[in-house]
């Protein structure tokens, strides 16, 4: 028995009638062994095809050697959420591959190399491939330091025959994915053609999957969400990022130092983003929080583990009311808990993040286009409550490529929000014969502030995360306190109409009503498809934001019944809602998985339907 174990699936039947561009398959292999770039390269062709694709890697955390998975799902329909069921698998190790198997449903295809085939369970009712990887190696001219990872190159080039993909769009990815670099491309090329060959040759196709040309991906990129919300931060105006390396988020860091030569001093041509490794979590907290206080737009990026340590520099950040960014890209607790799985188990203990009566602003992106654009506005939005702004992303959407429309460049100047400069300052004190950092003045419970360095002898504060008064003045007075709370309480509200807000498909014939949030967007929007065929019919609120928009509650009152659908153990997001809404949740069902996998639309429809008789 593996510790690491594979992903299931239901089990079912393939028919015989030709199936085209609406399957999945799953690569198994050992972590490191260099699947990831044949991986890549069978997804971006079959993006080229023009066929709507989905890959989906499954990972174990730094160990060399254990099991690891990428599912690739095409869908003529365009549906990207992850399969139950995976209808191939390319079976090229050993220690899984007992498991592998036997996940195949009825008339699946089990691609398998020679070594493995040996092990194997044997199934009458599957179709079995063998690839002779020792053989078709032999052939190859590939120096032997490369030969172990080059291999894999073998499975592409039988799935290649086997499904009909073009030789030659096969290549040209492999050129992308090598960044035009001819050497490297044509040493994988020549192995993939060895095994095209091969199979051409000597093999007689015996299932009814293959893939064929569309045209539902042109104008259409393949990016992951790490890369998006990087590139839009650097849109946004990004001027310090300070970060401690954490799975699943250092790849938006990294997406950062790429992007980062889009932003130049014109005069040194130097970027003018600075990107700093912090020791720890902590020091990355404080830093980008010292940073916000001086005036520049400042994010870092971790995972659950990482926003736990940074609990005490966020409710400093909440409370002195400092501009800053937090991007989350969850994975799976409690602890360490499963660190290369993907959950949305960090919505509660984020969105009350703090030593006391906290509630902090998140954004919850679903798609790399939201990436991108709460990339930029979370540093909009920072600034206009001034408060720390948390994107709570996760590992399917950080890590994985998902097609996407080309992103759309900010049509918005940058807002900086109450920023008062010497002169502005000056006009303040003459309106309100003062000027206090904590004034409310125009009841949206958010100050003036200014700009360490502003030539004004008014425009020195203290900032603390101690009580204080409106003029930021410490204070003990109870009294006090409390009007500092209640001012803060009004930027919460300010806050719901600012922050984006939920996405709503409503007909007031329908009496159910769906309500989720993130990634699990791609298996709901199947999942009202399929529950549409078995006579059930649904109504979709998708939150985006939290604190939760007024919206949410008018969308509860006007259905029958309510799904909350999420991806963590506990239904985090109902329990918030019944907070916030008490006294209306009766008709409210918390429908949470939490598994560690992408939201799948088959579990989604077997709820709905099992609830509803």
């Amino acid at each position: 028995m593996c510790a690491f174990q594979a992903p299931t699936s239901e089990q079912s039947s393939v028919s015989n009638e030709p199936v085209v561009n609406d399957f999945a398959f799953s690569v198994a292999t050992p972590n490191g062994s260099g699947s990831q770039t044949s991986n890549n390269v069978l997804v971006q062709t079959l993006f080229d095809m023009g066929i709507p694709v989905n890959g989906k890697n499954l990972f174990p955390s730094n160990i060399k050697g254990l099991p690891t998975w990428y599912t690739i799902r095409a869908s003529k329909d365009g549906y990207t959420a992850r399969r139950a069921t995976t209808e191939i698998v390319v079976a090229f190790n050993g220690a899984t591959v007992a498991e592998d198997v036997a996940a195949l449903p009825s008339g699946g295809v089990c691609i398998i190399r020679e070594d493995v085939a040996k092990i194997a369970p044997k199934r009458d009712d599957i179709t079995v491939y063998i690839v002779p990887v020792k053989d078709l190696m032999k052939e190859a001219e590939v120096p032997s330091a490369f030969a172990k990872r080059v291999e894999n190159m073998t499975y592409v080039g039988a799935v290649a025959q086997l499904f009909d993909i073009p030789l030659d769009m096969i290549e040209a990815s492999l050129l992308k994915n090598f960044g035009g670099k001819q050497k490297p491309a044509a040493m994988n090329f020549a192995v993939i053609q060895l095994a095209y060959d091969y199979f051409k040759d000597n093999i007689e196709k015996s299932d009814p999957f293959r893939f064929e040309k569309m045209d539902l991906t042109k104008g259409k990129i393949l990016i992951t969400g790490n890369e998006a919300g990087a590139l839009g931060a650097v849109f946004g105006g990004v001027h310090v990022v300070a970060w401690y390396p954490i799975t699943p988020s250092t790849s938006l860091v990294d997406g950062i130092i790429s992007y980062k030569h889009l932003r130049k001093d014109p005069e040194t041509g130097k970027s003018t983003i600075a990107v700093v490794q912090a020791e720890d979590e902590l020091a990355a907290a404080g830093m980008i929080i010292g940073a916000g206080f001086a005036g520049a737009r400042s994010l870092t990026a971790t995972s659950g583990p990482g926003i736990s340590l940074m609990a005490e520099f966020a409710g400093l950040a909440y409370f002195a009311e400092i501009p800053c960014v937090f991007w989350d890209i969850t994975r799976m607790g409690p602890s360490t808990g499963l660190p290369t799985r993907t959950s949305q188990g960090d919505i509660l203990f984020t969105h009350y993040l703090g030593h006391g009566d906290s509630r902090q602003f998140c954004l919850l992106p679903a798609s790399p286009e939201e990436a991108f654009e709460f990339g930029w506005r979370a540093h909009d939005l920072a600034e206009e409550l001034q408060a720390p702004i948390f994107v709570i992303s996760d590992l399917d959407l950080g890590m994985n490529n998902w097609m996407a429309d080309p992103f759309e460049y900010p049509d918005e100047p940058i807002k900086r929000g109450k920023v008062l400069n010497a002169e502005e300052l000056q006009q303040f004190i003459a309106d309100h014969g003062k000027w206090g950092r904590y004034m409310d003045v125009d009841g949206d419970g958010i100050g003036y502030r200014t700009i360490p360095g502003t030539d004004h002898p008014m425009a020195a504060y203290f900032t603390r995360g101690t009580g204080h008064d409106e003029m930021a003045v410490y204070s003990e007075d109870s009294d006090t306190w409390l009007d500092n709370m209640a001012r803060i309480k009004r930027k919460e509200e300010t806050g719901r109409k600012l922050l984006p807000q939920p996405i709503e498909d409503y007909d007031s014939s329908k009496s159910i009503g769906l309500i989720s949030f993130g990634t699990n967007e791609p298996a709901i929007i199947e999942a009202r498809d399929w529950l549409t065929s078995e006579g059930v019919e649904t109504n979709y609120l998708r939150v985006r934001s939290l604190p939760l928009a007024e919206s949410v509650l008018e969308f509860v009152k006007k259905h029958d019944r309510i799904y909350v659908i999420e991806n963590n153990f506990d239904g985090q997001l109902n329990q918030i809602m019944r907070i916030e809404y008490a006294e209306h949740m009766a008709n409210v069902k918390s429908l949470a998985l939490g598994d560690g996998l992408p939201m799948a639309a088959r579990w989604i429809v077997n709820s709905i339907l099992e609830h509803e008789g």
